[in-house]
């Protein structure tokens, strides 16, 4: 849950950005939340035998490992004393919770029932990741107050939570949904923002914790968060935990319905041992017992029982993990049901990505340095062997390349750009193949003999001869026929103009004109493409002359 409508207040500092925005960067997760997310998904008892909050994690999780993210799963330990109350309220022992509520501080901190079903679904989702490479860091008490002091210590870029609290716990940077597939994004919340926008820094997130109500109170009846907002930025986040716990109830009637006009304290909760906490006196035992409890929640808030960031366990999961593939085959057979080939065919891709990812970042590192290694003689190898082909995978470009030192894989599938921020050689080296194999596949066609023999050459001479003579017999009938006729002796030609026109004889000494010029053209070329003998340029010569009269006697 977290702190009441936080995240209603927070909605104007909310980003959504692409997916891709994670890459290279080191995230803890609050694996309660995203397993409580998965849950919910389930319809019935046959989806649970699935285990399909366990897939879902699978993919979530080989999506984040393609982008190179270093992930470190943070699991709850024991439930916070202050939190006793809420939690039974929450399982339905209300008229016990309201006896207790005022002993919390005596109770100790209650340890989870590590054989619920809850319990059964993080052990297998912590073995699914160290099976991936994945490490655990099993919390003191509150995952998302771990998750904070990890990111408020540098140690991690970002937090995945849903509980809105993890900012009063310290956290900078909260990633509360991701969405994966095509146009994949995730929903970031950024402190920097929040005390930008909304001027609220986080005493004044733990102030309306105490107003509005969270896991560690009920708040104050009559506040909306409207109310709450405007009296703890009129108060300001250096002084509004210091007013609150020295008035209690007092100022939050001041200061309701009307803006802040009257002289603050102004010392600093976060100090141990404050000396304006410890000897402030309250009127009355109501006021004494507010004060207690507001200041029993401020301390949660503020000094929450986690690992250090400099403790064994800490320093355990920053280190790199090892990918252990027989592993996971085991895990996905046992649990999908897959064999070891379909579980090869879901991981090893992304593996192969994270692996070039990295490349890239160290050729990046060493550039921005100023120091320029080929690509043959860097020390750590290219994981890219050579790429086989161009791809378009959803409109973009991509580039399908083989692997060496991946075990299992051959080929997969990567985006350009990322071969182009890696191995930008590998790219020269694909076009100058693609070009040579285009030179190669065009093979010149074989030339024909342009040189005939003496008897080719002769029989072509004797056929275009005898082609010339049966057009000159051709010819002299059409000669014969156009002789001028004595008009006195012919008769009156009756026309029948039913019947079409007769061809015009022009048009067929047109047709003897263009087969002579095509036999000269013959002649010109036998005569320029084949070393004649003086026989044959003697015969050439004699059909050139003969068919040039022809072509005398039309014109």
């Amino acid at each position: 849950m977290g702190v009441k409508n936080l995240w209603d207040i927070l909605e104007s500092c909310k980003k959504t950005l692409p997916l891709h925005h994670l890459q290279n960067k080191r995230l803890c997760v609050d694996l309660s939340c995203w397993l409580i997310q998965f849950q919910n998904a389930r319809r019935s008892p046959a989806r649970a035998k699935e285990k399909l909050y366990l897939r879902n994690l699978f993919h979530r999780l080989r999506a984040l490992i393609a982008l190179n993210c270093s992930l470190i799963f943070v699991t709850d330990g024991s439930i916070p004393s202050i939190k006793l109350s809420t939690y039974r309220r929450r399982l339905g022992f209300g008229s016990e919770v309201a006896r207790e509520d005022g002993n919390s501080q005596t109770m100790p901190s209650l340890r989870r029932n590590m054989g619920s079903e809850f319990s059964c679904m993080i052990k297998e989702a912590k073995v699914l990741g160290m099976a991936l490479g994945i490490p655990c860091l099993d919390g003191l008490e509150e995952a998302e107050a771990q998750c904070a002091l990890l990111n408020s210590a540098s140690l991690c870029d970002g937090c995945f939570s849903s509980d809105s609290d993890i900012f009063l716990f310290g956290a900078r940077t909260v990633y509360r949904e991701i969405i994966l597939g095509e146009g994949g994004y995730v929903v970031c919340y950024e402190m920097e923002d929040i005390e930008k926008n909304l001027g609220f820094g986080r005493n004044s997130l733990i102030s309306l914790a105490l107003l509005l109500g969270s896991d560690y109170s009920q708040g104050v009846r009559g506040f909306g968060p409207e109310t709450a907002c405007r009296i703890v930025k009129s108060i300001g986040n250096d002084t509004i935990l210091c007013q609150i716990v020295s008035e209690g109830l007092t100022m939050a009637k001041k200061y309701k319905g009307k803006k802040n006009t009257g002289k603050v304290l102004s010392f600093d909760v976060n100090k141990e041992n404050d000396p304006c906490l410890r000897q402030h006196n309250c009127a009355n035992g109501k006021n004494l017992e507010f004060h207690d409890q507001f200041l029993e929640v401020i301390n949660a808030y503020l000094k929450p029982k986690c690992h250090s960031p400099d403790s064994e366990a800490v320093l355990r999961v920053c280190t790199q993990h090892r990918f252990l593939r027989a592993q996971l085959q085991q895990i996905c057979e046992r649990y999908f049901g897959w064999n070891s080939d379909k579980t090869d065919q879901y991981i090893l891709p992304k593996i192969a990505e994270r692996d070039l990812r990295r490349f890239a970042n160290l050729r990046s590192t060493s550039s921005k340095l100023g120091v320029r290694i080929p690509l043959d003689e860097i020390p750590v190898s290219c994981p890219v062997s050579a790429i086989v082909k161009q791809r378009k995978v959803q409109g973009r470009e991509c580039y399908e390349v083989s692997w060496h030192n991946i075990d299992g894989l051959k080929t997969s599938i990567v985006p350009a750009d990322l071969i182009e921020s890696a191995c930008l050689e590998k790219i020269a080296e694909f076009i100058e193949k693609k070009g040579e194999g285009k030179k190669q596949s065009r093979r010149p066609r074989p030339r024909k003999s342009t040189k005939a023999t003496l008897g080719e050459v002769d029989t072509q001479l004797q056929g275009l001869l005898l082609s010339v003579e049966l057009q000159s017999n051709y010819l002299s009938d059409i000669t014969n026929r156009c002789q001028p006729i004595d008009a006195n002796s012919v008769e009156p030609e009756v026309i029948d103009l039913s019947t079409p026109s007769p061809p015009h004889r022009g048009c067929e000494a047109a047709k003897c004109r263009t087969v002579i010029d095509q036999h000269v053209d013959a002649i010109n070329v036998s005569e320029s493409e084949n070393d004649l003998s003086p026989e044959h340029e003697k015969k050439a010569r004699e059909l050139r002359l003969f068919m040039d009269s022809i072509r005398g006697d039309l014109d």
